[in-house]
């Protein structure tokens, strides 16, 4: 099972810091507003790449059990695959980070505080939303801070996908195994 988990999670997970991380490098200079920065794709992605989840309950559930899985077996396979798809994200997302020299949050800021600019936004009302971001990049700089932070983006999908897969897959007539 656990050979299971990390294949599917490994592959998950890379598939998701894969896409980000292309979504990032073609988006770059393009402004907030551009698709590849939209956090609506970032979790679409998450989510097709967290259907790997289904696939490994059911890869478990019909060539080792002999197609029977219980709920709460198939719900803990899909958690495995989804905390190993998060800690392949986090370290996909710590080596694009180093690789850059951590300028990621450098940039999202700027970016983010002239999206206000640009909105029209001025004033103390600007001063507050700057300072709220200069906030943030400063935790953002804390490894104690970031990684449990980029952690907790991916495996809240992963833990519904599982749940919902698990839910799915204990019925032993859903995608049943084919006969040899």
């Amino acid at each position: 099972m656990f050979a299971i988990a990390v294949r599917y999670g490994a592959i998950s997970g890379a598939i998701v810091i894969a896409v980000i991380i292309l979504g990032i490098v073609l988006s770059a200079g393009q402004g907030h507003g551009h698709a590849f920065s939209s956090q609506w794709l970032g979790y679409l992605v998450m989510i097709v790449a967290l259907s790997m989840i289904f696939l490994a309950i059911r890869d478990y559930r019909n060539k080792h059990l002999g197609g029977v899985i219980k709920f709460l077996p198939a719900f803990g396979l899909g958690l495995l695959v989804a905390a190993i798809a998060g800690v392949a994200y986090v370290i996909g997302w710590e080596i694009y980070l180093a690789a850059t020299d951590y300028t990621f949050m450098e940039n999202y800021v700027a970016q983010m505080i002239e999206a206000k600019r640009a909105a029209g936004v001025t004033g103390a009302e600007l001063a507050s939303y700057t300072a709220q971001l200069n906030e943030m990049k400063t935790a953002y700089a804390n490894p104690l801070f970031r990684l449990p932070m980029t952690f907790a983006e991916i495996f809240p999908v992963g833990l519904l996908i599982a749940l919902i897969s698990a839910a799915i897959l204990r019925n032993p007539r859903v995608l049943p195994a084919r006969a040899q």
